[in-house]
């Protein structure tokens, strides 16, 4: 995964992700049109596929809503590194395939705007704008097939067939 970089304080929390006033809406795309809206206007008129969101501490903290990392992954954002993960964010985004990983240094030193780079397998992060790497503890091999098949409705459905 390649990307540029949102980066983001701690304390995240799944109300400034999608606020719940939009709750009621079934369409994703829809829905993820108003991700990150009370925290940062422009989100969604400048995220591109495969950008990365970089965030301090306990980000995904709060309710325990599945649309939260669902409305970051429609919207574009391929990986989320954070110093740490409120753990029921954390499992969500597992659960519907957003890769995420957990490394201070990362998260700390890079910036806005910086073009990263992030191989899952490795937990290896290249800042390529900075010139530094970074590593963050990989996922076993099961959590990392269920990003490969999309979230672990897709990857259970394989699973049962073969």
């Amino acid at each position: 995964m390649k990307g540029h970089v949102f980066k983001y304080q701690d304390n995240v929390d799944t109300d400034v992700i999608i606020p719940a006033r939009y709750l009621n809406i079934a369409d994703e795309k829809e829905l993820a049109a108003h991700c990150m809206e009370d925290i940062d206007k422009d989100f969604v008129k400048q995220v591109k596929n495969g950008d990365i969101l970089v965030a301090g501490k306990n980000f995904g903290c709060g309710s325990s809503r599945e649309h939260a990392p669902l409305v970051i992954k429609v919207s574009g954002i391929s990986c989320i590194i954070a110093e740490t993960f409120a753990r029921i964010f954390y499992r969500n985004a597992i659960n519907i395939g957003l890769p995420i990983l957990e490394c201070p240094e990362a998260a700390a030193e890079i910036r806005q705007g910086d073009e990263v780079e992030v191989d899952l397998e490795s937990g290896s992060i290249r800042n390529l704008t900075q010139g530094k790497t970074y590593r963050a503890a990989s996922f076993p091999a099961f959590m990392q097939e269920i990003m490969k098949a999309d979230g672990l409705i897709n990857y259970v459905k394989g699973q049962v067939k073969a």
